[in-house]
C-alpha cells in the first residue's frame, strides 16, 4: 500500500494506490479508515477500485452499503476511482450515479477526478 498526500484548494486528501486487496470485509475497512486517520489525519480519502474485494461491487451482498456507511459515519469523504467499464449491473450504475451527486462517497474513473470531487468544501 502507498499513501500519499494530495493538497488541492487548501484540503490535504490521502491517496491510496494498492495491488493488494486492502477492503475485504467491514473490520478492513474500520482498520483502513483509523490507520489512515491515524498518519495522515486526513478525512478525506480517495483509493483505486483494486484495492477493493469484487463482492463489495454486488450490491446484493450488502457489502457496499455497509461498508460506505461506516465511512460516513466516521466523518470520512471517500473516493473509489478505476474503470467501473465491466460492471453491467443497472442497480449498481444507479447507485454510483446518486453516490456522485451527494456530498460523501464518489465514484470516479480516475484519480484526477477523484480528487476534484474530493477537494470540494464539504
Amino acid at each position: 500500500m502507498e499513501t500519499q498526500i494530495i493538497r488541492k484548494n487548501n484540503k490535504e486528501i490521502a491517496v491510496i494506490d494498492s495491488n493488494e486487496l486492502l477492503i475485504t470485509d467491514i473490520q478492513s475497512a474500520l482498520d483502513l479508515i483509523m490507520t489512515i486517520k491515524y498518519q495522515t489525519g486526513c478525512t478525506d480519502i480517495a483509493i483505486n477500485k483494486e484495492a477493493i474485494i469484487e463482492n463489495f461491487f454486488i450490491l446484493s451482498t450488502c457489502l457496499a452499503g455497509e461498508i460506505l456507511q461506516k465511512f460516513v459515519n466516521y466523518g470520512i469523504r471517500f473516493a473509489i476511482y478505476g474503470d467501473f467499464s465491466k460492471y453491467t449491473s443497472k442497480p449498481l450504475k444507479d447507485f454510483m450515479y446518486e453516490s456522485n451527486k451527494g456530498k460523501n462517497i464518489y465514484f470516479q474513473p480516475s484519480l484526477s477526478l477523484a480528487i476534484d470531487k474530493l477537494s470540494l468544501s464539504s
